[in-house]
Formats: structure tokens, sequence, C-alpha cells
């Protein structure tokens, strides 16, 4: 065993080129990911920020490492799995280094139609999983946490409000008759 050479990262007489390119490609191969969070993945294996950037210029010319294509694919697969509002998907965005005029871009995906039609599903489908509502009390509650929920997923309160109001009395209506 002693004629094995070290991973790339902890051999001292490594290339650190070579080695950026090795962690670059490790990291890409699971998901996409920004330029901000390769250079900050770099930046932890001590590697000089020079070649880092040199190594990232040329990923970015082979269309490895791509900013808004990776903005386009957060913004699409968050918006499904997720149910997140435009807001809430900027603001991830913008912590993955994408900018605001590529994130803006990657958001002209979803539409407002888009956007009402995931807040009231993720509603309907909250209230299905067991609404037991005995009073305005209750009632109150329920419309808090399901106002909560979608604040925390990005919406405004007045919308969140709105559907919320909308489809728990729609509900209601639904257990009555």
């Amino acid at each position: 065993m002693s004629g094995e050479r070290p991973a790339p990262e902890l051999d001292p007489y490594a290339d650190p080129a070579a080695v950026a390119r090795a962690i670059v490609l490790r990291q890409l191969t699971g998901s996409a990911k920004s330029r901000l969070q390769l250079a900050k993945k770099l930046a932890e294996r001590n590697i000089p920020e020079d070649v880092a950037d040199a190594v990232l210029d040329r990923f970015e010319e082979v269309r490895l490492v791509d900013d808004a294509e990776f903005a386009r694919m957060w913004v699409r697969s968050r918006a499904q799995t997720r149910s997140l509002a435009r807001g809430a998907l900027k603001r991830e965005l913008s912590e993955k280094g994408i900018s605001d005029k590529r994130a803006a871009e990657a958001l002209e995906q979803i539409t407002d139609d888009d956007e009402s039609q995931a807040d009231v599903a993720l509603v309907r489908r909250k209230l299905r999983a067991g609404l037991a509502v005995s009073g305005r009390t209750e009632r109150d509650k329920y419309t808090r946490r399901l106002v909560s929920m979608l604040a925390r997923k990005g919406y405004p309160p007045s919308v969140a409000f709105r559907i919320v109001d909308a489809e728990m009395s729609a509900f209601l209506r639904q257990l009555r008759d």
C-alpha cells in the first residue's frame, strides 16, 4: 500500500489547477451548482483564488458551469417540488450567487397563474390532511397556520389570507353539505 498516491487535495505536490478541476467535476457529478457555490467549495479546500477563478472560467467557457441555466433549472425544480413563490425562489437564487438580472430571467418561467394554482393546491392539500374545525377559534387557528405556511414559502400576506379564506370557506361548505 505504500505505493498508493494520496488523494489530490491531500497531496502537497499536486498541481492546484488539477486538484481544482477534480473538485469541481466531483461537485457537478451530483447536481448542477452555481459558480459561487463552486468557488466556496474550492476556497474550503484551500485552492488559491486565482487558480479557482481560472478553472471556473474554463468550466464556464465549455458551459459545464452556467449560472443562467442553473437558475432556470433551480426555479423549475423548486417551484414544482416545494411550491415556492417567486419571492422565496429569488431569495434562494441570491444565496447561491445568482445575479438579480439572471434571477429575474429565470423567474419569468413562473406566471401569476402558476403561482396562484400552486398556493391553492397547497392549501387544499393541507385542508384535506385533517381539518377539524369546531368553531371560530379553531378556524382562526388553522387560518393562521395556513397563512404562515404560505408566508414561509414566499407568498405575500395579502395573497395568503385571500387564498386561505376562500379555500377554508369552500372546504367548510363541503363538509356541511
